[in-house]
Formats: structure tokens, C-alpha cells, sequence
């Protein structure tokens, strides 16, 4: 514990001891957060996956063959990312982070 010039490092009557602080969890709150950060760094991964498809579908850089696997991929990550939100019951904006003053993430 840290040194505190009004106490001398000692918990007071309004610090309680370390071992001491209980912290209620409902586990099902934390399972769904916790699976929400996840897929926000899917969806954040899948968006940046298919901006860089489309600027290679633009150059010319793809065959055609190419061209529909990397569709075929996306929409079926969209799929199942639309799967895993509806189990969660998250909506597309709720994977949205808020990053203060940078703004929103998605």
C-alpha cells in the first residue's frame, strides 16, 4: 500500500483494507461484455479486410476468380458475425466504442 501523508499508509475508516473490497459481478453481464469487445475487434478487423479488398478489386490487382473468394469470404463473416450478435443480442451500433475526444471506432 502506498504511503498517505493523513493516515501514514494505514486504511482509515472511509479506506477499507485491500482484501476487504468485495465487487458484485453478475457473470452474465461480464460474459456479454467481454464477447462484445470481441466481436468489436472482429468487426473492426472485417471492415479493414474489406476496404483493402476493395481498393485491390480497384487497381486491377485481383483476378476474377480472386475477386469473388474474397466477396464469397466477406459475406459470409458478415453472416456469421450477424449470427453471434443475434446469440449475444447486440446490434451492430452496440459494437461501436466511443473514444472519447478520437470519436467513435467504427
Amino acid at each position: 500500500m502506498t504511503d498517505d501523508p493523513e493516515t501514514g499508509g494505514r486504511p482509515g475508516p472511509d479506506r477499507p483494507r485491500g482484501r476487504d473490497i468485495r465487487l458484485e459481478v453478475d457473470r452474465e453481464n461480464v460474459e456479454r461484455d467481454l464477447f462484445r469487445l470481441v466481436l468489436t475487434v472482429i468487426e473492426l478487423l472485417r471492415q479493414l479486410m474489406e476496404r483493402q479488398a476493395l481498393r485491390r478489386v480497384e487497381q486491377g490487382n485481383l483476378t476474377e476468380d480472386q475477386e469473388e473468394r474474397i466477396g464469397y469470404t466477406l459475406m459470409l463473416l458478415e453472416d456469421r458475425m450477424a449470427e453471434l450478435r443475434e446469440r449475444y443480442d447486440l446490434r451492430p451500433e452496440d459494437l461501436n466504442l466511443d473514444l472519447g475526444p478520437l470519436g467513435r471506432l467504427l
